[in-house]
């Protein structure tokens, strides 16, 4: 069997919403959120978070250790550096990447994209964001751990702190497999990055509780929700280049 290690990546350094990964939804933090859905997708053989050696990150430490999950340490900006760091701690075949923004993550996608990649051989890469139907903050991606080294190889600068967009962006290099879901629900928000994100997301969590809500029900009641999904409607997303 294929041994797939998730990585998620967490500091408490946000330039927009500092402090977001351990903020309290439930009586649970972002980041124990995105933990349980990693783990609820029953494909991982081992699952890491990403942080940082600078002091403001020995939080996020202390919470991987209320959380039973190991914590790897790296460079705050080079981000890939990290996850290689992390791999190389946690041996695996392909990596699974999460990021620690992402509360409403859908356990049932996570699976969904493992089973995919691996009844493709050979691929490198493979992810929902390539053509984009879920809504920000449900993406799923998951890299060869080979082609994961090639990239600390070869990308620099604002590729390193995004770890795989050097492979998405060379497709003559790497073989990249997008995977879309229907239907497209790629203009709903559910990240957190700004006071208005958190707003949104608080008000489902509210609504929920403190459970993994399929992505169909939650998209199923938030139609009926449009001043909540105006809420972060005008919110922008960064631009790859920005780091």
């Amino acid at each position: 069997m294929m041994r797939i290690v998730g990585i998620v990546q967490a500091r408490m350094g946000s330039s927009r919403l500092p402090g977001k990964v351990l903020r309290p939804l439930a009586g649970r933090s972002v980041l124990s959120r995105v933990v349980r859905a990693a783990r609820d997708s029953g494909v991982l053989a081992d699952l890491v978070v990403a942080t940082s050696t600078d002091a403001v990150d020995d939080a996020v430490a202390v919470e991987c250790e209320r959380l039973a999950v190991p914590c790897h340490r790296g460079p705050v900006d080079d981000v890939l550096s990290r996850f290689v760091g992390a791999l190389d701690a946690h041996p695996g075949d392909a990596v699974m990447r999460f990021t620690a923004d992402c509360p409403l993550l859908d356990p049932e996608i996570i699976t969904t994209v493992a089973s995919v990649y691996q009844a493709v051989p050979g691929l490198d890469y493979a992810s929902t964001s390539i053509a984009r139907t879920l809504p920000r903050g449900l993406d799923v991606e998951i890299i060869r751990a080979e082609a994961l080294r090639t990239l600390d190889r070869l990308a620099t600068d604002h590729h390193r702190v995004h770890v795989t967009s050097y492979a998405y962006t060379h497709p003559e290099l790497f073989r990249v497999l997008g995977v879309t879901l229907t239907p497209d629900r790629s203009g709903l928000r559910l990240t957190l990055d700004t006071e208005q994100d958190w707003a949104l997301l608080r008000a489902v969590v509210d609504h929920f509780g403190d459970v993994s809500v399929p992505l169909a029900k939650l998209a199923d009641w938030l139609d009926g929700q449009p001043a909540l999904r105006a809420l972060n409607a005008d919110v922008r997303q960064k631009r790859l280049e920005e780091s």
